[in-house]
């Protein structure tokens, strides 16, 4: 408990020089007293500031918070009016952490909330004063947050979520489709209702904006690593459609292989043909899908490219949309669309509003 309150209070110390910083770079603005208040007392803001803006008294009420996502941040909004209606006069609350998102910045402004972050993002909004700072880049640790949100195994439960939005899921339930662990899914579950893109009802857990999760996977996404093979194969239209088939179908129990990309898409959600073909295979499979699709190596020439993926959990989350004929998901085949430049982006968007739209 001690070493709790410790860190809390390294941080309000921390939030209380950045606030100083930032008053005092406004000529407009004298502080008479800065204070940061005890983290045992809960009925007071976590900094209060006396300043006299042009002559005239003005009171900051801050709140700090160590996290900064915005389930968080829209719950310091609550406890900041709470504070300004107790303190029944003129005062301005302002949160601080060591980062806020765009989507947290947002929910201060929508609520008149200014707000200062560690990073140097910084709206001030008051009387005569307005200030306002943006920093284009996130910090290191946001990134590395951000990015294991989308690793291979979470990756299997944003799938599972996708896969059916409006669905509501309970822990084990989930864990089991995505075939993770129960810690898991609840480190996911908490990610998504930091960054509010999922909700707890009584029933369980439901994404509320998966248009905003599709669209913060598709900005971190990654290809996934694998062994890639470029071969050529005679085999095309229908003849092409014919072995897959035939190929696809004789694969034992632990042989896996699916369309990918391009090829996936043009089953799903027919583009744009490229003349190339893309295959995500397991290791076990790739001599059957060789002899079975006729395909040689090549140097020059290719036109099918086979990755044998490490993330097995790729072949979780596959459809038929025809029998006989295997693709990744449609959520799966948008992100890979979308890192194949912009002929891939082109499609993938075609791909999105044709398979991807959700509404309840």
């Amino acid at each position: 408990m001690l070493k709790i309150l410790l860190s809390v209070k390294a941080l309000e110390t921390q939030a209380a020089k950045a606030l100083e910083k930032l008053l005092a770079g406004i000529p407009a603005i004298k502080i008479k007293t800065l204070k940061v208040e005890s983290p045992e007392r809960d009925s007071v803001a976590d900094i209060v500031a006396s300043v006299d803006v042009s002559g005239q008294p003005h009171v900051l009420v801050c709140e700090v918070k160590a996290n900064g996502q915005p389930r968080n941040v829209r719950n310091a909004v609550y406890q900041l009016m709470n504070y300004v209606a107790k303190i029944g006069k003129p005062a301005t609350p302002i949160l601080i952490a060591p980062y806020l998102s765009p989507a947290s910045r947002d929910i201060c402004v929508a609520n008149d909330v200014s707000y200062l972050d560690l990073e140097g993002n910084a709206r001030l909004v008051f009387d005569n004063v307005f200030v306002e700072r943006l920093i284009s880049n996130k910090p290191a640790s946001e990134k590395r947050g951000f990015k294991s949100l989308f690793k291979p195994k979470s990756a299997q439960v944003l799938r599972a979520l996708l896969r059916d939005p409006h669905r509501i899921w309970r822990v084990t339930e989930l864990a089991e489709v995505a075939g993770v662990s129960l810690g898991h899914v609840s480190n996911v579950r908490t990610a998504l209702l930091d960054r509010e893109w999922a909700q707890v009802v009584p029933e369980g857990l439901s994404l509320t904006t998966p248009d905003a999760l599709l669209d913060a996977w598709k900005s971190a996404y990654e290809p996934p690593i694998g062994i890639q093979f470029r071969f050529y194969t005679t085999l095309h239209g229908v003849a092409f459609e014919k072995a897959v088939r035939k190929t696809f179908g004789s694969l034992l129990s632990g042989e896996a292989a699916v369309l990918a990309s391009f090829s996936a898409a043009n089953w799903i959600a027919p583009y744009a043909r490229t003349g190339s073909e893309f295959i995500y295979a397991g290791e076990e499979a790739l001599e059957r899908i060789k002899e079975g699709l006729s395909l040689s190596l090549s140097l020059k020439g290719e036109n099918v490219t086979v990755i044998l993926p490490k993330d097995q959990g790729l072949f979780r989350d596959v459809i038929e949309p025809v029998p006989g004929i295997y693709c990744t998901s449609p959520v799966q085949t948008y992100l890979d669309l979308c890192a194949c430049g912009e002929r891939g982006q082109e499609a993938a968007e075609h791909l999105r509003k044709a398979r991807l739209i959700w509404q309840k």
